[in-house]
């Protein structure tokens, strides 16, 4: 992984998910830039936005690593025509690696709305178990039920979903 730049940021602007995932679609890159929402706060992105690509560098992913007293918090993103190819669990486990490396001793979670079954199997092929079921509010100012679930670098003892 490597430090998200301004043109990886518009890139996953213009990410299209198909319903339902569709919620996680950013708005256009200028007014996430005109209103420093996310990475479009040039100051957010160098502190907290990772991007994975390909051999051909490609931008395949990004990460964000966002800071809480004592536990990094992962925000992962996979490019829409990737989901579903099993390309998930790795860019988890590279973002949680990367962000072990950078922290190692905090705790690494991410949270998942509980739907989303094919980002939970992607996430605990990985090494992330769930630990909690909360209800959060969501972006949209919508409320979603979402697992917490926390990286475990030792997860073959816990069972996985098939």
């Amino acid at each position: 992984m490597k430090p998200m730049e301004e043109t990886h940021a518009a890139l996953i602007c213009q990410w299209a998910y198909e319903p339902p995932y569709h919620i996680y679609n950013f708005p256009a890159w200028e007014d996430m830039k005109k209103d420093e929402i996310e990475f479009g706060d040039p100051v957010l992105r160098k502190e907290q936005y990772w991007v994975a690509v390909n051999e051909a560098d490609e931008l395949i992913g990004y990460a964000q690593l966002f800071p809480m007293g004592g536990v990094t918090r992962l925000g992962l993103g996979l490019r829409p025509d990737l989901c579903g190819r099993g390309k998930g669990s790795l860019l988890a486990q590279s973002a949680a690696s990367l962000a072990l490396s950078l922290k190692p001793g905090n705790e690494i979670d991410l949270e998942v709305l509980t739907w989303n079954q094919r980002a939970i199997r992607a996430y605990e092929k990985a090494g992330f178990v769930i630990t909690d079921t909360y209800f959060r509010l969501l972006l949209q100012g919508d409320t979603g039920e979402c697992h917490c679930m926390v990286f475990t670098p030792d997860y073959r003892c816990y069972p996985q979903t098939k």
